[in-house]
Parts: C-alpha cells; sequence; structure tokens
C-alpha cells in the first residue's frame, strides 16, 4: 500500500488482518518503488502524497510490473478516476469507504486478475492433468476425484494464486470453502507428490508452483 496517511493505512490494515490479509505500507512513493512492488500481491494506491503524484506512480508501476492496482484516494474528481484506469489501475474506489468494500473488491480483482494472468504464462508445471489421470515428474498420481478436481483448478491457474471460494465452487466434490475439507485435500496431494508443490497465501487460497 503506498498511502500518506499512516492513521488510514493502520485502520485500513487492522480490518484486512482479520482475514489474514497483511498490508505493508509506504508513506513515501519513491521509497515504495525503489523496495519493488511487484513481490506484493496487489497494490492500494493513494494520489496524494508527497514526492510524486500518485497518477504518475500509477504509470511507473503498471508500466513496469503486472501487478493488480487498486486506486484509493479522496480525489473525487472524474477526471482523476479517468486517467487513473487509462494509466492502468484496475479499480477506483474514492474515500471515505467502508473496509468491507476494500476487502470485496481485493477479492474480486484477485480472482479476475487470476483468471486473465495464466492464460498469458505458460504452464510449467510438474503436473500433467489430462482428462482422467494426473502426473508428477512423469509418474502417474492415484488421486481420488475430489483431489483430481483441485489439482486440474490449481494447474489451470499454474504460478497464481486461486481463492479458496473459487476453488470449491469450480469442484463438484467440495462444498465447505472456508472449513476443513480443503486443507485436507491440499495436504493430501502434497503428501502424494511434494510437499511443497502447493503454496497457501494467507487470507486468499492456494498457488501451484511446481
Amino acid at each position: 500500500m503506498i498511502e500518506n496517511d499512516p492513521e488510514f493505512a493502520t485502520y485500513l490494515g487492522a480490518y484486512l488482518k482479520k482475514y489474514d490479509m497483511a498490508i505493508t505500507n509506504y508513506e513515501d512513493p519513491l521509497l515504495a518503488l525503489s523496495c519493488g512492488v511487484d513481490k506484493y500481491d496487489l497494490l492500494i494506491l493513494d494520489l496524494t502524497l508527497e514526492g510524486m503524484d500518485g497518477l504518475e506512480v500509477c504509470k511507473k508501476v503498471t508500466q513496469q510490473y503486472d501487478i493488480p492496482v487498486i486506486i484509493s484516494s479522496a480525489r473525487g474528481d472524474i477526471s482523476d478516476k479517468i486517467i487513473g484506469l487509462e494509466s492502468g489501475a484496475d479499480d477506483y474506489l474514492p474515500k471515505p469507504y467502508d473496509p468491507k468494500e476494500m476487502h470485496a473488491r481485493i477479492i474480486s480483482l484477485l480472482r479476475r486478475y487470476n483468471k486473465i494472468a495464466h492464460l498469458k504464462e505458460e504452464s510449467q508445471s510438474a503436473f500433467k492433468v489430462q482428462e482422467s489421470e494426473v502426473s508428477f515428474r512423469g509418474e502417474r498420481l492415484d488421486l481420488t476425484k475430489a483431489e483430481f478436481e483441485v489439482l486440474r483448478v490449481l494447474s489451470s491457474a499454474f504460478g497464481h494464486t486461486v481463492s479458496r471460494e473459487q476453488i470449491v465452487n469450480s469442484c463438484d466434490s467440495l462444498n465447505d470453502s472456508y472449513g476443513k475439507t480443503l486443507n485436507t485435500i491440499i495436504g493430501r496431494i502434497r503428501h502424494k507428490s511434494s510437499p511443497t508443490c502447493i503454496v497457501a497465501v494467507r487470507g486468499i487460497g492456494y498457488r501451484l508452483v511446481e
């Protein structure tokens, strides 16, 4: 997050923490750019900043990195919104707003972003998912129907995070998005292939990385 109001950043961060989302805030946009914003899953960007206008930051970020951007600003001028979106921002949320709405937009954007992003990247997964079977590094895996469905969803978005909700909604064998069922299935897939093949992204979902 690049936000020059530390109290607001703390307030939003405390709310999102309830959903296991961690925010790192930079008040200085130049420092944020030098630290490399691409190491984060998403950028929340204020427009009124010291040293560099937020719209200029948005242009630099979207030109250099493939990261979703939500503009969070008290500047309500329609021209700022238009310029922000034209500069590459994915969403624009005017202040003040309920943090529930920001949380919903983050989830929605990451879901849409992952669907688009995986189409741009050629899969190099060690898993080969065919119509009725899966192999890992050339060896066939004996999977249950639920394990197969979960792995198929993660494989289709290889290298990108898929939300728990999206996984569950895409699998006929699952109906428990926040309980232990999905966690158990992920654990069994890791046991049958590699303990590091699936990474858990706190507050969001899972990412297939092998």
